[in-house]
Formats: C-alpha cells, structure tokens, sequence
C-alpha cells in the first residue's frame, strides 16, 4: 500500500515539475488585439479624398528607401478612424487619413482601447465640389439653395414641412428645370460631413427661421440643418471615380466629391460655382471658395520607432517635393500649405508631439 502511494505522490510531483517547466518555457498569452507579429511596411486607413495622396507618397517612399509600400486602404474618414482607434497592436493602422479633424467622441475611443499619444498632422486643403456633366448647364448656387434643395424639412407656418422642392426652379427661379439628383458620398465619408457642416450648416444660418433656432437650440439646429433628403441625395458610396461616372451618364445630375477629382476629370465634368466663387488652386487656398477644408493624417506615435518604414513614409509626406508648392501631390489636386504652414506640420512631427483632445 506504502509502495503504490509512494508512486502516485512521485508521479504527482513530476507532473507539476513538468507544468511548471511549459509555463517557463512558453510566452504569456497576448491581450486581445494584440500584436501578433510586426508588420514589413506602414498600414493607413481612411478618407477618400487622401487616399490617391497618400498612395502616391506611398509609390515614391518605396522606390526611395527600397522598402516595401505603405497598405493605403479607401475605407471614408469615419471607418479609418475606427479602425485606427480599435487597438494598439498590428492588427490595427498607424495612420488614419481624415478630410476633417477628430472628434471628440473618437479620440476619447481611441483612449479607451489603449491609443494614445496620437500627432495630427494637417497635410494640405481640399475643395468640396458640386459639379455636373461637361456636357449640362452650368449654374450657380448660393448656400441657402443647396440647403432648400437638399433639406429634408422647411420652414412652414409655426413648424417644418417636408421638402417639396422637386426642380432647381422649384428652388429659385432662373435655376435649371432639371430634377434634383444629388450624388454624393455615405455619412461615413469626410467628405460629406464636410459638405454638411460648410454648405448644410452654413445654408441653414442664412434662413431666417433657422438662424433663430441656431440662437436658441444649437443642436436642434444641428439636426435639421445635417438632415439630408433622401431621393434629392443618393449615397454613391466611398468611390468618388464611380460619381463622376454617373455624372457622364445621367443627364442633369449633380455630384458632390472633393476637388482633386474635379481636376483630373475635367474632360468629363465641371464645377457649379458656389456663391458665385469656382473652385480653384487659389479660392480653396484663401477660404474664398465657401466649401474649403483642411486634410489630415493621424499617427500613432508609439509605432513610428517599431513599424518599418512608418517614419519614413510621414517625413515624406510633409516634404516640399511632396505637399509643397509645386510638389507631386499639387499636380493631383492637393492644395498645398502656406510655407509657415508646414513648418509647424513639420515641427509637430520632429518634437512628437501628441495632439490634444478635441474640443467636440
């Protein structure tokens, strides 16, 4: 009896020995959404309209470091930031691409699944166009007819009604017959919720009933301003090509997409001006064209000294043959900084230094 229990006492300790020699010998499981292996090149994510720049940058930093070329993925502002924010690991981008800022709401998610110490970085100016067929009527637009042709809700007596505008005349008289056809890109899109706030907002103010609103309610304003008329406005998706596609073959069409398009598609389609102002290089550049925005990219500083390439890849995008005035990103269709401008992006990034939590 002494013998077997002898035995199964030896064997139990051999046992533990051997437990406690696989947990030396193996690694701590990793957290979830934690690296699983360093990546070979730089991963970005985001807006449409940054990413023909950022994937030219992309093109160039390779060929001149022999690396291999940064993943540049066309996913909208709203997507690449959420996907940027969900983690710290491998899994997730080092860049963000945005054609507008952060917000609040995202950044404080990026805090909570571990990104921090995030550097923004403004890269240039964009134009949101409105633009039609080479072959259509060009007109003009004040911000208060895009918003009448596109809100879902008017003022009417005491309260809103839906929009019944079915025609640019309906709208304002001298303003084409055609049908109100708008195609623009998802809420998930920079681009529309630039178009929102600068021509949506912006319209909106310059109606009486709702200017009063915005005094006493900013965010009902918000709300009826920012609703966008479904029919008069078809999601096209994150492809502004596939836009002016539709725009060549859907007489009296509108498309809303950013400028750098516009200017590689001019034999295909042209601007309606707004308030009177086209857009171009020098109107986008001083605000006078009234749909001007800033373009940004966002990067993980914890990743700049770890992803291949990564630092690389951002020093170029800041670099004068790149952004500045007459860089390779100017001829297609980024409108650059001033040269102070830049010297502060450029300066952000020598010093690291994160960006603070956005306001809202």
């Amino acid at each position: 009896m002494r013998t077997l229990t002898t035995l199964a006492a030896g064997a139990a300790v051999l046992l533990t020995l051997a437990a406690c020699g696989d947990k030396a010998d193996k690694p701590a499981a990793k957290p979830a959404g934690a690296s699983s292996g360093q990546r070979s090149a730089p991963w970005a994510a985001g807006s449409s309209t940054v990413f023909p720049f950022a994937s030219r940058v992309a093109e160039n930093s390779a060929r001149t470091s022999g690396g291999s070329a940064a993943k540049i993925e066309s996913l909208g502002t709203g997507g690449g930031i959420k996907l940027f924010c969900g983690g710290a690991g491998s899994g997730f981008p080092d860049i963000a691409n945005a054609s507008r800022q952060m917000k609040k709401s995202e950044f404080e998610q990026c805090a909570a699944n571990g990104v921090g110490d995030i550097i923004e970085l403004k890269i240039g100016y964009d134009g949101v166009v409105v633009a039609t067929a080479k072959t259509g009527a060009g007109f003009d637009l004040s911000l208060e007819q895009l918003f009448r042709a596109l809100a879902a809700d008017l003022p009417s007596g005491s309260g809103f009604a839906p929009n019944k505008a079915a025609t640019w005349a309906d709208v304002a008289p001298g303003l084409p017959t055609t049908r109100i056809q708008v195609y623009g890109p998802p809420p998930t899109s920079g681009t529309r919720d630039a178009f929102v706030e600068l021509a949506m907002d912006a319209g909106a103010a310059k109606v009486p009933e709702l200017k009063a609103l915005k005094e006493s309610d900013e965010d009902a304003f918000k709300t009826r301003a920012g609703t966008i008329r479904t029919g008069a406005w078809i999601d096209s998706g994150e492809n502004d090509n596939a836009i002016i596609g539709t725009l060549t073959k859907t007489p009296g069409a509108v498309g809303v997409f950013g400028y750098s398009f516009l200017d590689n598609s001019r034999d295909q389609v042209k601007a309606i001006s707004i308030g009177g102002v086209q857009p171009t290089i020098a109107t986008i550049a001083d605000g006078s064209y009234p749909l001007s925005r800033s373009l940004f990219i966002y990067v993980k500083k914890s990743n700049l000294d770890v992803t291949p390439g990564l630092k690389a890849y951002v020093t170029d995008f800041l670099s004068d043959a790149a952004s500045g005035k007459g860089g390779y990103l100017q001829d297609r269709g980024l409108i650059p900084l001033t040269d102070a401008e830049r010297a502060a992006q450029k300066k952000a990034l020598a010093d690291l230094a994160p960006m603070a939590a956005p306001a809202k």
